[in-house]
């Protein structure tokens, strides 16, 4: 398998989930925004809003190549001369409070021509009010995506998770976790064909786990504290992005587009200094829920 392979693969299944989500929202199509990158390669990066279910969402493709600068040596730990990445990364900031943000990235990497590789990637959740069922069928269906490769991987993948999507200034979790690895190669047991498969099996899921979210749930109009915790919980989601997130320092560091790697910020947010929660209210709940890690599937 090439690196053009991978290219290829990914871009079809960036056009793939976009199909999908369009269908998901019923009115709101997808603008396709293509770009290049003087230093080698460029992307599409696929935008939404306005719809029915997405206020903001961009589905992004790229491919991008050239010399490790000392600044990614420095700052993300890379030994080589040359790199090439490929991937498709994802996030979808729903109009509705009640239906949860959601994020994607599956990605693959190699440095010197391929004589070391990875992939790396995940899915996770992020509602603004937590739904423990909802929660637990997402984890469901990533588990069983997961058990095709290896029964190890779930578990592995989703303590993983736990960690990574951390704010650790807050104490507190971002969402309801979901799976997430990076720099998986051979030595996990697969071949390279399988690990892409994987990867591609996971870009397959994303929207059909997204549908199961919306489908499950009765909306009703929202009323203003509603509307004023969501603004709150994309708060603590911008945190995440711009303090920890590997991918936004990585695109940053590389020379990437900023438009793209920034795509993942929420259309509005807000921070409340010194926020106060009313004693067993559902959004005290939820702040209580994210401070604890949780076995959604009893192992």
């Amino acid at each position: 398998m090439t690196r053009l392979d991978i290219e290829t693969g990914f871009r079809e299944l960036q056009l793939h989930i976009c199909q999908a989500l369009e269908a998901i929202d019923g009115t709101a199509l997808f603008k396709e925004d293509p770009w290049t990158r003087e230093e080698g390669g460029g992307g599409f990066t696929r935008t939404i809003g306005n719809g029915q279910v997405f206020e903001k969402g961009g589905v992004a493709f790229s491919a991008v190549h050239g010399p490790v600068s000392e600044a990614m040596k420095k700052q993300l730990n890379l030994e080589g001369e040359t790199f090439f990445a490929t991937g498709v990364s994802i996030v979808l900031h729903p109009k509705h409070p009640s239906h949860p943000i959601i994020h994607m990235n599956v990605r693959y990497f190699e440095l010197d021509q391929g004589k070391t590789y990875w992939f790396g990637g995940g899915i996770d959740l992020t509602p603004h009010y937590v739904d423990f069922q909802l929660a637990k069928d997402f984890h469901q269906q990533l588990k069983d995506a997961s058990d095709k490769y290896s029964t190890d991987f779930y578990p592995s993948f989703k303590e993983w998770a736990d960690r990574y999507f951390y704010l650790p200034h807050r104490e507190e979790s971002r969402g309801v976790g979901g799976i997430f690895f990076d720099h998986l190669d051979e030595k996990c047991g697969l071949s390279k064909d399988e690990l892409f498969s994987y990867c591609l099996d996971l870009g397959r899921l994303f929207p059909q786990a997204y549908k199961h979210q919306v489908d499950s749930i009765s909306l009703k109009n929202p009323t203003e504290k509603e509307w004023e915790w969501q603004a709150l919980r994309r708060g603590r989601y911008v945190e995440f992005n711009l303090l920890h997130d590997r991918g936004t320092k990585f695109g940053i560091y590389s020379g990437g587009r900023t438009e793209s790697i920034l795509m993942s910020m929420p259309p509005r947010a807000n921070w409340e200094y010194n926020l106060t929660m009313a004693p067993g209210s559902e959004e005290e709940n939820t702040v209580a829920f994210l401070k604890r890690t949780h076995d959604f599937i009893k192992q």
